[in-house]
Order: structure tokens, then sequence, then C-alpha cells
């Protein structure tokens, strides 16, 4: 399996020769090859290594790689938003974990056999796969810290690297020196392993179970509601749901499976409701504030869900607002400051028809209110963020004639930056939230009240964005994904 190079001094697996595919299976297939080549190389060679078979030379394999040369300016359908490269040229991406991903890679190299007519090139990239990415692969095998092995690691195996872990490609700031190819992804290889180790670390789950259609929320009492509803389209034959996987990859697939009770939450507990196709819901709660939020959505994005909504709790800014009642988001106060550096906070975040539709039509569904009576319970505006939990004790004059100028509806300290990082990284996107104090007012949310409020609008609240997500999930990729999101040079892939 190995082949030595005494020129480079290094020790790398022996894989296929490139080929050109125009079949997306058959090139998926491939990529599975010669990442599991590459991936078990290195996972044998430091066991080993870890063993006192310390390699004489340095031990290195490779990602694979998509790439793809189109010689036409001819324009594809313009109703795509993805698919297709923007012009002539040649694009380029490197592919972790191509079995976790599969129906994505299927799905859009398919697209872009169909849209230009051209095979795709899967090879062996020029990229070093790092062995701490690949040892992730092996619950047998851990990379010790620093010192604590017999060798120094860095001088026998490759590492993370910081010039293929960043978000140059999504943030537009990427560039292409000529005669160079250019993204095919919007993420590396590389960026794509660290952000599935951090979710990981921070969910307690496997990012396997993870699901197309995201829910965050800030608060725990969502989970047990998720779990009832959970149970109950496992007991119903016809729900399309398989299985429930709840933290530490405990999963059922029945209404009446045995769940263990974690002794300790991870940071962002996150549960799945699957299904087959991998259309089902993931609710992550996400904690409280701005910067969990940005970690949160920040690693998700990697795997390409087609939406993620806010369901969270908000003060309410306007005296003819009650308790309880509804905030569709279709603004953004971006006051956080959290993604500054990444999206400016001139950057408009707009609202997107497709999920404002659902979210409202969900509002409907579950409050049985229609039309003019819905204003009763739900109000459309702008939602403000903040990155100070207790901006009620703030001298008043300076924020709240900002809120009041900008016509702010509703404020928390989440909504903007899960937004925002939707709009940054092509992910449809939208806000629902309840709200649950009044500060301005003189309602400030106390444990009593809070108790009683949680206690009769979390289900309804969590039905809501159930619905909306089981509605988008019926929606065709090309509607859901909207140009809107899009920017002068994209990547093919979605």
């Amino acid at each position: 399996m190995n082949v030595h190079s005494q020129s480079s001094n290094l020790t790398t697996p022996k894989s296929p020769a490139p080929q050109e595919f125009t079949d997306a299976t058959a090139a998926v297939d491939r990529l599975i090859e010669l990442y599991a080549i590459a991936s078990e190389f290195l996972c044998q060679e430091f066991s080993k290594a870890l063993h006192g078979d310390v390699p004489a030379r340095r031990i290195r394999a490779y990602y694979p790689e998509i790439r793809i040369t189109t010689t036409s300016f001819c324009q594809v359908d313009s109703r795509l938003s993805f698919g297709h490269v923007s012009e002539p040229g040649t694009h380029v991406a490197t592919i972790t974990r191509p079995k976790l991903f599969r129906n994505y890679l299927e799905q859009q190299i398919g697209l872009l056999l169909e849209n230009h007519d051209v095979p795709v090139r899967i090879a062996v990239s020029a990229t070093p796969m790092p062995v701490h990415f690949a040892v992730a692969n092996d619950p047998d095998i851990t990379v010790p810290q620093e010192g604590a092995a017999d060798f120094t690691l860095r001088d026998k195996f490759d590492v993370p690297d910081l010039s293929t872990t960043n978000d140059d490609i999504v943030n537009g700031t990427y560039t292409v020196e000529h005669g160079d190819a250019g993204p095919l992804a919007p993420f590396s290889a590389q960026r794509v392993d660290y952000s599935l180790a951090r979710l990981t670390h921070y969910t307690a789950t496997d990012p396997g179970h993870f699901q197309n259609h995201v829910l965050f929320t800030n608060y725990q009492f969502y989970v047990s509601e998720f779990e009832n509803y959970a149970r109950r389209m496992l007991s119903d034959p016809e729900s399309g749901y398989t299985s429930f996987v709840s933290t530490g990859n405990a999963e059922i697939t029945t209404a009446d499976g045995d769940l263990p009770v974690p002794a300790q939450l991870p940071q962002m507990p996150s549960y799945h409701l699957k299904r087959a196709d991998g259309k089902g819901i993931t609710l992550v709660n996400i904690g409280v504030g701005p910067s969990n939020a940005k970690t949160a959505t920040d690693h998700v994005a990697v795997l390409r869900p087609h939406a993620w909504i806010m369901v969270g709790h908000c003060a309410g800014l306007r005296n003819s607002q009650s308790l309880g009642d509804f905030v569709l988001a279709h603004a953004y106060l971006r006051e956080d400051g959290v993604l500054d550096a990444d999206i400016p906070a001139w950057v408009p975040i707009p609202a997107l028809a497709e999920i404002q539709i659902a979210l409202e039509q969900a509002v409907a569904a579950e409050t049985k209110l229609e039309g003019y009576d819905l204003k009763r319970v739900m109000r459309t505006g702008t939602v403000a963020s903040f990155d100070n939990r207790n901006w009620e004790l703030r001298d008043q004059s300076g924020p709240v004639q900002r809120l009041s100028q900008s016509r702010a509806i509703a404020l928390d300290m989440e909504s903007a930056t899960i937004a925002a990082n939707g709009f940054r990284f092509r992910v449809p996107y939208g806000t629902l939230l309840c709200i649950s104090d009044k500060p301005l007012h003189g309602e400030l949310k106390l444990p009593g009240m809070a108790s009683d409020f949680y206690k009769t609008q979390v289900s309804r609240h969590l039905m809501i964005g159930i619905r909306a997500m089981e509605s988008l999930a019926e929606m065709p990729l090309e509607r859901l994904h909207s140009r809107k999101l899009r920017s002068f040079d994209e990547t093919a892939f979605l």
C-alpha cells in the first residue's frame, strides 16, 4: 500500500490515478475510495508510531479533490442559484468525509454534469490531510498533547494548517491568482474537518445525525417538548421519521424507547428527529449570547443545511404587545458586534420570502387565526440583537432612542447573528421569537412569571417551528435556496 519517495523524504499511500467521470454516483464512489485510502493509511501509521514504531520518513496523505474545466460562456438556466460555474476555467474543491456528504456530493456533481456537459476529474489533491482529522474516524486512536508522545508530532505527521482552514471563500476575500483554479465549493476540506470536530465537541452528537432543517433555541425548555413530539412521530408509521437521537448519540426508533439521562449536558445540546433522506429536523440549544450563536452556526454551516430558524425568547419593546405574542423578524438591528469582522454591519440582511411565508402559515395553522386576526398574536418587524444581557440597567436614553428610530419591536441576543451567518454562509434563515418579558414597560422576566409563561407557550412555539420546517422540507431546493444569498462570483456548490 505504501510507496516511498526518496527525493521528498515522504511515505505516502498508493492511490488510483486521476480519472474523469460523467456519472455522479461513480464519481462519489471514487472520492470515498480515495478518502478511505488516505485516512486509513494515516491511522495505521500513527497507531504504529504511538506504539514505538516511529517512522524514519515523514508520513503524508492527501485529501481527494473534484475538478472541472469548462470552456464555454454558454449561459445556464438563470433561475438557478447553484449547480454551475460562473465563467469558463478550472474550478476545484478538496473533499473530506465523502461518505457523510454522499447525497450532497451526488446532487452537486450531478448538476455540474447536467449544466456543463463536461466530465469531472476525481484525483488526489495537493492538500495534506492533518493526522488529527484522519484519526477522528477511529475511536480507538487519540492524538496526545504536545510532548506526550515519544516523537515530535509535527516532524512526522501533518497538523491543521490555518492557511487552508479559514472562511476566505464564503467571506468573498479569496483571491485567485492568474492561471490558478477557482473554488468549486464554499469550504475547503480542512475547514469542514475542523467544524465536524467542533460539532462533536460542542453538541455531544456525531455530525452524521444532523438533519437538513435546523431549529436553534436559547432555552433547554424546548427539548422535552421536542422529544415528546419525536415520540409521537415514531409511533406513527406514516410520519416518515425513523429515529430520534439525543445527547451522547443515544438513539431510539420506537415511541417507548429508553433514552438515558446524561450526567452532564454539553455546551450546546443537540437533538435529531431523523428521516432516511436527511430531511428531518435538528434542534440545537445554543444557550444565551451572540458568541454562542456564531459558534454554532459557524460549524453547522459546513453540513450545508437547507434552512435554519431561530425559535427563542425575546423582550417585547411595544406596550401593545403581550407576553406570549410572537415576533416574525423581517429585519435585524445588529448591535452585538460578533460578526462585524466577517460581514460588516452595513450589509443588509434581507428577509427570505420562502421562510417568512412558511413561518406565517405555521403560526396561522397552530393558532387557528388568519388574516387580520393573526395580528392579535403576531407582529412582523425589526428585531434588535445586543451583546449585553442586562442592557436594561444602562442609561436608557441612548439605547431606547436607537431602538425607537429603528422601529424595533423586539430585542434578543442571538437572532441577528444567526440570520447574518445564514446570509454569509448561503443558508436560508429566519426568526420567530416569543415575547417572555417587557422590560421597558415594567414586566421583567421573574421566576414565577416565567414558569407560568413557559408552561403555556413552549409547546405551541416549538410546534410552529416544526410545522414551518416540515413545509420547507417539501419545497424544491432550487426554490428554497434563493438567489438573494448569492454574490457576484459564486461557487457552483451550495
